[in-house]
């Protein structure tokens, strides 16, 4: 296929974005440091409402996806890339991809008179809404027919692998019969042992869950399909966000190690090391601000910077933890060090929406390459 050729890309930080940095990181240094995050996990309770009501209400970050004639803040990708990066940084316990990217950009997608009363409600930050779909469901895969109506939108049939299903207050459900909004207390959820401890998944069983209707199944197929799009684009600045948090706090831990009266970071060998790595992160960072920036300006070459941004991201991200972990030495390899954390979540990462390969096979595909 032939791409048309898209605007100038604008990698640089707007002031806007930096302000909404800047209150982001306040938030989540004071609310959600790692010791906090690891107590939280060790009671099986890793999502904090409180810090969800400030990131969410306070700050409006649920609603910068949603235009301000719906009660959003009418901001772009952009600036929930910014948001994204944060939360990768801090490894926080957050549905914010789920609920304030994926759920949102579905309802989005749906323009109906209850999708867009659903939307106030997330925009507001007074409700949290998750798509039954499995973490792993990739841009461009098929959608799994996993859930069916059996007549009047009672709904019937399980989902895997469902993100951040715990917090959420309402499901949104893809059926034979089209796209249904469902109470998460109307349904079963079975909690699954994740790598990942800071971003939960569950078994969704529907045993004849009431439903309300959202969308046909055409419109929620489409609608679905470029969620899963903005998803992995955004996913991108979370992986970036997780992998400058591990370059940072591995060049500060070498700087403060010694061995043999010098500096763990004056021996040349680490630092060639970290000089590969902070060229990789750097290399990400572009990668991801690109696919953020197409999204945002709705680039007709947005899904390939997008599989582009993945294909690089998610490697960059497992790598820049696997360094943290093994530089770190013995406390890396501590419960009480969070390196675990950003190596956990890296690995997830790399699974969800899409692994790196079926990126590279979108890019080989968009740019008509052939198949080795």
């Amino acid at each position: 296929m032939n791409l048309p050729s898209a605007a100038p890309l604008d990698l640089l930080y707007s002031e806007t974005e930096e302000e909404l940095r800047t209150a982001v990181r306040s938030l989540l240094t004071a609310r959600c440091d790692p010791a906090s995050i690891l107590a939280r996990i060790e009671d099986g309770r890793p999502h904090d409402p409180d810090v969800w009501r400030i990131l969410a209400a306070d700050i409006g970050t649920a609603g910068l996806l949603v235009p301000e004639k719906l009660g959003g803040q009418g901001a772009s990708h952009r600036e929930a890339a910014v948001v994204l990066e944060e939360l990768g940084r801090a490894a926080a316990p957050a549905a914010y991809l789920t609920s304030s990217v994926l759920a949102t950009e579905i309802l989005l997608g749906c323009d109906g008179a209850r999708s867009t009363d659903l939307l106030r409600e997330l925009a507001a930050g007074r409700r949290t809404c998750v798509p039954a779909l499995p973490l792993t469901l990739a841009p461009g895969a098929p959608l799994p027919p996993s859930v069916r109506d059996t007549g009047a939108g009672v709904l019937s049939g399980t989902v895997t692998s469902v993100a951040d299903a715990v917090a959420a207050d309402v499901l949104l459900v893809l059926a034979d019969t089209g796209l249904y909004a469902v109470a998460a207390a109307d349904v079963r959820l079975t909690p699954l042992v994740a790598l990942d401890l800071t971003r939960p998944l569950a078994t969704v069983t529907l045993e004849g869950a009431a439903g309300t209707l959202l969308a046909d199944p055409a419109t929620a197929r489409a609608a679905v399909a470029g969620a899963l799009l903005s998803g992995a684009g955004l996913l991108a600045s979370e992986q970036l966000g997780l992998a400058e948090w591990c370059l940072t706090q591995t060049v500060a831990h070498l700087r403060t190690r010694h061995q043999f009266n010098r500096p763990l970071g004056s021996f040349q060998a680490l630092k060639h090391r970290l000089a590969r790595l902070w060229l990789d992160v750097a290399s990400a960072r572009a990668a991801a601000r690109a696919a953020a920036d197409a999204l945002a300006t709705g680039a007709p070459d947005a899904p390939l910077t997008i599989a582009v941004a993945q294909a690089y991201c998610s490697g960059v991200a497992v790598r820049a933890a696997e360094e943290c972990v093994q530089l770190h030495g013995g406390t890396g390899m501590t419960w009480e060090h969070p390196a675990h954390l950003y190596l956990k979540r890296a690995k997830a990462d790399s699974l969800a929406l899409g692994t790196a390969g079926h990126h590279r096979g979108l890019v080989a595909d968009f740019a008509e390459l052939p198949a080795p």
